[in-house]
């Protein structure tokens, strides 16, 4: 197939993503949220008191309003998909008699009134913990899917040891965390978005979904080894294993991500960045098993023949 056959091509595309996404990390890092470094997150939407349309202040207003409280206080605007107007704001944690401050200045002295949808505050001891968590939680994710993907695959040893496709889907999986998260680092610093353990919970999803997907391809393989003739290629073998999966990971990622779409767009500022995460995580995630994971194998092959036509 010409996956196969272009396979260096693709090698390439993912390499220029993955090394742009660690750039990006590198001179920018990630803008973690709240969660992870403690403070205080308030969404409030702002009304006439009369049940009509929402009435929302400037907002040089509400951030001058509150600068006082925290100097580095930040101020959005938001619409929800119901057309109506927010704001969300975040600050340092705030204790009870700072945040009577808090309430007074988002209503500007009273003149304005507000409703307050959201008012989280998380300690710096919480956040650095919820740092700690996400990142084993990711670790044991990844080593729970090797260990696995060894076992399932322990009966072909041959022209591919069992454990290098578990390798091989470790390579896939790297890939297709970090493009997200580069996106995420690129975005932060552009356009001011956090990450969160909303953020880490997508890419557990994305963990699982593309595995899911590779296994899929894998398990082809496999069968296929099983039924070839001992003469036919290790690379045809791949290349007619991906043929027959490549619809079926099209279509049940293609369903995901229009799903997903209409949720960024629908779903309000809450789901907006996790839904963006997963979109470009199961992007990846398709590309990475259809045309990274599969003709990883074939590359490996080739290298373990030439290794041992040299003994």
């Amino acid at each position: 197939m010409w996956v196969v056959k272009y396979r260096k091509l693709f090698y390439t595309i993912s390499g220029l993503l993955v090394l742009a996404s660690f750039a990006s990390l590198f001179v920018w890092g990630l803008k973690p949220g709240i969660d992870f470094t403690g403070g205080t997150l308030i969404e409030v939407s702002y009304g006439n008191g009369n049940g009509g349309a929402s009435q929302r202040p400037d907002q040089a207003a509400i951030t001058s309003a509150l600068v006082s409280i925290d100097p580095t206080v930040s101020v959005r605007p938001s619409t929800t998909n119901t057309g109506e107007q927010e704001f969300i704001v975040r600050m340092k944690e705030v204790n009870q008699e700072e945040k009577a401050a808090v309430m007074t200045g988002l209503s500007l002295g009273g003149t304005a009134t507000t409703t307050i949808k959201t008012f989280d505050s998380v300690g710096p001891v919480l956040g650095a913990e919820a740092l700690r968590k996400s990142i084993v939680s990711i670790i044991l994710v990844i080593l729970g899917i090797v260990l696995y993907i060894t076992f399932a695959f322990r009966k072909v040893s041959e022209p591919v040891a069992s454990w290098k496709y578990g390798f091989v889907a470790v390579i896939a999986l790297i890939h297709d965390v970090i493009i997200p998260t580069g996106v995420f680092s690129i975005l932060g610093h552009f356009a001011g978005y956090e990450v969160d353990t909303l953020f880490v919970t997508a890419l557990l999803v994305i963990l699982g979904f593309s595995v899911h997907d590779t296994i899929v391809v894998f398990d082809r393989v496999r069968e296929n080894l099983h039924h070839a003739s001992a003469k036919k290629p290790f690379g045809e073998i791949v290349g007619e294993s991906v043929s027959q999966t490549f619809t079926r990971s099209i279509n049940t990622s293609l369903t995901t991500l229009i799903a997903l779409v209409v949720l960024y767009f629908v779903g309000g500022s809450i789901t907006e960045h996790f839904s963006l995460a997963l979109i470009v995580g199961i992007a990846a995630g398709t590309y990475s098993s259809i045309f990274i994971g599969s003709t990883l194998l074939v590359t490996i092959a080739g290298a373990d023949t030439k290794k041992g036509g040299n003994k």
